[in-house]
């Protein structure tokens, strides 16, 4: 059985940084490549950013780009995801997901994060 779980998140003022943790059991986790997405209420979930299986390709959209790093550590089966210089607009729930042969696939429960003005 496939598990996600998330962590990291919390409330941080505008400017400061929180690193999310997402450590995944159940399935060989260097095979396949990771993601970070995140949702507010009443809005589609967005795509933040994604990792390959190996770490060496990764991409971030547009909003976070030069403020997040995604990361990966194989031997710990986790997924991180570094946050800073963090804006209001960040605010959301964070979950990653497993890219299960092209397919978003087992999701965690996610993490709140919450950014003040």
């Amino acid at each position: 059985q496939v598990q996600v779980v998330e962590s990291g998140g919390g409330l941080v003022q505008a400017g400061g940084s929180l690193r999310l943790s997402c450590t995944v059991s159940g399935l060989t986790f260097d095979n396949y490549g990771m993601g970070w997405f995140r949702q507010v209420p009443g809005k589609e979930r967005e795509g933040v950013s994604c990792i390959g299986w190996s770490g060496s390709i990764t991409y971030y959209a547009d909003s976070v780009k030069g403020r997040f790093t995604i990361s990966r550590d194989n031997a710990k089966t986790t997924l991180y995801l570094q946050m800073n210089s963090l804006k209001p607009e960040d605010t959301a729930m964070y979950y990653c997901a497993v890219d299960f042969r092209g397919i978003w696939d087992y999701w965690g429960q996610g993490t709140q994060v919450t950014v003040s003005s």
